[in-house]
């Protein structure tokens, strides 16, 4: 029998209100008590561009080694500690196995051969492990049940040809039986691929064999993740596979929620780098499937300029104010920009200041062997690497100085401003904040600043907030930094004060 933890489902105190049939979906989401949902991660009732977690909203910042951390134990621990210390409290967690020392979900004979229907329990014990760090630091897990580097071209101790899917890997269904392919040469792309693991469900392929291993994995994850209240869903990473994968798997998920009272939040990353794009839109465009949205992609190294990148973002949230306001989640921010790391942290802040839900800087790939490598950086992210961490500190003590969930980003307050210059986060005549990439001098619209406010600056490099000076609301009033490099200026009603 196992033993249900403090935080786990106790089923007889759920109380069903009855069900939520939500139109356009054929998801029927179980609406639970308020009392029951108050401690698990949700949108803020208040602001749903936010999360709330444990009846709080909460803004989410992090920064790790490695993306599939339950499958790296060693020194794992310490890791989550210094992502608190840094006020960090979000992390991704991929169900991935191509690293090295990693284990897989299934059990190996003698043979070399997996068995898929018996489980590797030291898999499984990694994952429940990650689950209870993590839920014990009040950290929040985006967990990726599919990712697709897992199943193609082979890439540094994982792909196609280590998978115990591929039929010759296992010893319970052969190529012709199963219709997978033994070798696959070609990487993941954007768009559909010919590769039939990512057309099993039934509007594609309905490959039952396969689908029904696939399903008895997906459910065995669920069976762990739906006892925790600390866990976000994510289907796969960086997917270009049709539109009717996802949303099978989005539905799977919701009925297994479902069948314990549990309302879980879901999404799917699509590949695309235009988050503006249709596989993109139609996400956004299905609130009842896709409870929020991520939107990495767009924080790739294939956005050329940081003005784009704001842009972009902007456009995505305008979509969903339309079509149905949810969080918008960034797991991943890449950082190489000609052999310098400055496109990381500009990307992080401006993450923050556009309204995101979430921010957490990407793993330092290719180093990924062990607990030597917990805070290196590569030019593909700068992971929990003392820059990562001295702006995750930056960042927290700045959401801890204003009522961010009350602010809107508000580059229109702006004028004389350069592209990339600065960015604004404000709630007019109360709050404004001003994010500035790499110094300048931009003029402030405060004209619904009534009496007398107080500015102050964040050093982001260094962590520090300078004393607090006055200043008076007018049109324009000029903003200068007080120098070169990362800034955020803090602008407050006086009645208000710096938090």
């Amino acid at each position: 029998m196992r033993i249900v933890k403090k935080h786990q489902l106790s089923h007889p105190t759920i109380v069903s209100l009855g069900l939520l049939i939500i139109a356009c979906s054929t998801v029927i989401l179980p609406a639970v008590s308020a009392q029951t949902t108050v401690n698990y991660i949700r949108p803020y009732t208040e602001n749903p561009f936010y999360w709330e977690y444990k009846g709080k909203p909460v803004v989410l910042l992090g920064g790790t080694w490695q993306d599939n951390l339950f499958n790296h134990p060693e020194g794992l621990e310490d890791h989550l500690d210094k992502l608190v210390e840094v006020g960090g409290n979000y992390i991704r967690n991929t169900m991935s196995s191509r690293n090295v020392d990693n284990v897989w979900a299934f059990a190996k004979l003698e043979s070399g051969l997996y068995d898929l229907d018996k489980w590797n329990e030291e898999y499984w014990q990694r994952l429940e492990n990650l689950l209870n760090l993590t839920y014990e630091r009040d950290i929040i897990v985006q967990v990726e049940l599919w990712d697709p580097h897992d199943h193609f071209r082979d890439l540094k101790g994982g792909g196609w040809s280590f998978q115990p899917f591929n039929p010759v890997n296992n010893i319970t269904y052969t190529a012709v039986q199963s219709q997978l392919p033994t070798s696959v040469e070609y990487s993941p792309v954007p768009v559909p691929t010919p590769h039939a693991f990512f057309r099993t469900v039934p509007d594609l392929d309905d490959n039952k064999l396969v689908l029904d291993y696939q399903k008895k994995y997906i459910d065995k994850i669920l069976s762990i993740t739906l006892t925790y209240p600390n866990v976000l869903y994510c289907i796969n990473n960086e997917t270009g596979a049709h539109l009717e994968w996802g949303d099978y798997w989005i539905n799977h998920l919701h009925k297994r929620a479902q069948e314990l009272n549990v309302v879980i939040h879901t999404t799917d990353m699509r590949r695309n780098n235009d988050i503006t794009a249709d596989d993109h839109l139609f996400i956004y465009q299905h609130p009842e499937r896709y409870t929020f949205v991520d939107i990495s992609q767009n924080n790739s190294n294939n956005i050329p300029t940081g003005q784009l990148h704001w842009d972009r973002m902007q456009e995505a949230r305008k979509l969903l104010a339309e079509l149905g306001v949810r969080p918008m989640n960034n797991v991943k921010i890449y950082s190489r920009e000609d052999g310098t790391h400055i496109n990381g942290p500009q990307r992080f802040w401006r993450l923050i200041f556009g309204g995101c839900a979430s921010a957490r800087f990407h793993r330092p790939y290719p180093l990924e062997d062990g607990p030597e490598h917990h805070y290196a950086l590569s030019y593909h992210g700068l992971g929990l690497h003392p820059d990562a961490q001295m702006n995750i500190r930056s960042a927290r003590m700045f959401i801890d100085s204003i009522e961010i969930f009350s602010c809107i980003p508000s580059n229109h307050l702006l004028s004389m401003r350069e592209t990339n210059e600065a960015y604004c986060l404000a709630e007019e005549g109360k709050q404004y904040a001003l994010y500035f990439p790499n110094g300048g001098e931009v003029y402030i619209d405060l004209s619904q600043l009534k009496n007398m406010g107080t500015i102050q600056w964040l050093d982001i490099n260094e962590s520090i907030w300078s004393q607090n000076e006055e200043i008076r609301g007018k049109d324009h009033v000029k903003i200068t930094s007080p120098g070169q490099g990362q800034w955020v200026a803090l602008i407050m009603a006086e009645k208000t004060g710096i938090r």
